[in-house]
């Protein structure tokens, strides 16, 4: 399947996504922050195929995130997740770098279901 990069910073969050996306036979990495996801993406030189952040984060948010994977990163799928309608209108200027923006919180049905499509949308 695919290899999928998480960045949330809530930890049951970060678990429950982790474990949806492990259920349907991706190889996940999870980190607590954009800064540590960041680090992941060069380590891994872009290695991954789909990026599934938080928008809200510390140290280093989702939107900072995404620019900074989209600019370094172009093939890398980029889904955001916020559970603030303010942060979800923030990323819409970003409509052109990201696949989609899905509301929390989240089902197990809905993180699988929003990462197919991504993967799929994005030729994965």
């Amino acid at each position: 399947m695919a290899r999928i990069l998480i960045a949330e910073d809530d930890e049951a969050v970060r678990g429950l996504v982790t474990r949806a996306l492990e259920e349907d036979g991706h190889d996940t990495t999870a980190t607590s922050d954009g800064a540590q996801a960041l680090d992941e993406l060069a380590r891994n030189k872009g290695g991954f195929d789909l990026l599934l952040t938080d928008i809200k984060m510390p140290v280093m948010d989702g939107i900072a995130l995404s620019l900074a994977a989209a600019r370094d990163y172009p093939d890398v799928v980029i889904l955001l997740m916020t559970g603030y309608a303010d942060q979800r209108e923030r990323a819409y200027g970003l409509n052109a770098l990201i696949h989609d923006v899905i509301a929390k919180p989240l089902s197990l049905a809905q993180i699988q279901g929003a990462a197919k499509e991504a993967l799929a949308a994005g030729g994965r």
